[in-house]
């Protein structure tokens, strides 16, 4: 009897250890879950930079993905699009965006399709958050409710605005690449690595002294441009007509073109040349308030130069005008500048030697952008530039060559080091409000 008992209890007993190893499993399963989505995500995305999440199929093929694939690998640029379901456990509507971002590890642009929403998220070094917005929002509303169309369109936009390079793309858009990341990891490892990254480092270089030397030219024609003023300038500090307020915008000017020259010798790359023009933006508003005081008139007021030519000194207004093929704005103006277009004429441009001939500086590429920022400051400058070369190169200030002073290498590898308030989230409003976007927060 106490045998047959121990054989009922036995099936019983293993149940409900059962039972409690699978109760005490759901914890890691669901934890699991949660995380093997934006992984498989992340891998596919590395490689062939689309990633559509098997349960989106259905709404966006194979064949679609390795379209988008093939178009975005065309155009060599670091975009990054991946299409989910709105799962809270596989990708979390805060923090989808943030962790695709962190284990991608790549600067660039990444547009995510989540159930019914579309976003776009961006490192501001390959084109700024607004821009990205933008571009998401404009194609969202294109085609709403269309995955395929508002990713063609998404793509078509950003791959020309956004700046870098793009990754290797593997030829599946599905979460297949993930299975050659061993075999890439092998083929690169060793020596092969090395050379790949010495190769790309001494381009880098290559690429900086180029366009320094390219820029040296048109900085060195603004120095010597400030030099000739202080040289025409008939201004003696000991003259007992001065008094120490003259002397003292003088001296300031003087500095101002010192310290200009000092900073261009100086100077490694193109980056570097923004607190060259604003030494001799600075420089020239002395000069201007030196004359008024000569003349005992009013003071002028701190205005950015002359948005045709910095060289014609500060701007006297502003005025309407609009570059060829792209819409008006207002821009700041000297006075010669502003009765040449109050009567119907052009304006003197500044332009720069290209490989295309001489062209306005804002159609000779972005070495130009802290040249131009340091005349107009990075905040007012994407709108003076904007449907201009240099502007779409730039989208915002602190891209291309940033406005700010910093470069731009976008489609590096930076891992985990980015700044996670780029990368926002999805509110869960749908596709098409895009008041926000192209922050790595959540949807």
């Amino acid at each position: 009897m106490a045998n047959t008992a121990l054989r009922r209890s036995l099936p019983a007993a293993l149940l409900g250890l059962l039972l409690t190893a699978l109760l005490l499993l759901l914890p890691v399963a669901s934890a699991s879950a949660a995380t093997s989505g934006i992984e498989e995500a992340a891998k596919a995305l590395k490689q062939g930079q689309v990633y559509v999440d098997p349960a989106m199929a259905g709404r966006f093929s194979t064949a679609d993905a390795d379209a988008l694939t093939a178009r975005i690998k065309a155009a060599d640029k670091p975009v990054f699009v991946a299409v989910l379901p709105a799962d809270e456990q596989q990708y979390p509507a805060l923090s989808t965006a943030r962790d695709l971002r962190t284990r991608v590890g790549v600067t660039g642009l990444y547009g995510i399709w989540r159930g019914e929403e579309f976003k776009a998220f961006s490192d501001p070094a390959a084109i700024s958050g607004t821009a990205a917005a933008s571009i998401a929002g404009a194609a969202s509303r294109a085609h709403p409710g269309d995955i395929g169309g508002t990713l063609n369109d998404f793509v078509g936009q950003a791959v020309g605005q956004v700046k870098g390079k793009g990754v290797a793309a593997s030829g599946g858009g599905t979460g297949v690449a993930a299975i050659v990341v061993p075999v890439a990891l092998l083929a690169l490892a060793g020596g092969g690595v090395f050379l790949l990254f010495r190769r790309s480092k001494r381009r880098k270089e290559e690429r900086v002294r180029a366009e320094l030397a390219q820029l040296r030219v048109v900085v060195d024609e603004d120095i010597t441009a400030f030099g000739e003023e202080l040289d025409r300038l008939d201004f003696a500090p000991g003259d007992p007509a001065a008094d120490d307020a003259q002397r003292a915008d003088y001296a300031h000017a003087l500095d101002c073109y010192d310290g200009a020259k000092r900073a261009m010798d100086a100077a490694t790359g193109p980056e570097q040349v923004r607190p060259v023009t604003e030494a001799l933006a600075d420089g020239r508003f002395a000069l201007a308030t030196l004359t008024a005081r000569r003349e005992q008139r009013p003071l002028p007021d701190r205005r950015p130069p002359c948005f045709f030519d910095p060289r014609h000194g500060p701007s006297a207004k502003d005025a309407d005008w609009a570059p060829a093929g792209a819409a008006r704005r207002t821009v700041p103006v000297c006075a010669a500048d502003a009765a040449r277009l109050a009567a119907g004429q052009e304006p003197e441009i500044r332009t720069v030697q290209t490989e295309h001939g001489r062209e306005p500086y804002w159609n000779a590429g972005p070495a130009y952008s802290p040249w131009a920022g340091g005349y107009f400051g990075g905040g007012m400058l994407p709108g003076l530039l904007v449907g201009t070369m240099l502007g779409s190169m730039m989208a915002s200030p602190g891209t291309a060559w940033a406005a700010d002073g910093g470069g731009y290498q976008g489609g590096d590898q930076s891992g985990a080091d980015f700044n996670p308030s780029d990368f926002g989230g999805f509110d869960g409003g749908g596709g098409g409000d895009f008041g926000g976007g192209g922050d790595f927060g959540g949807f």
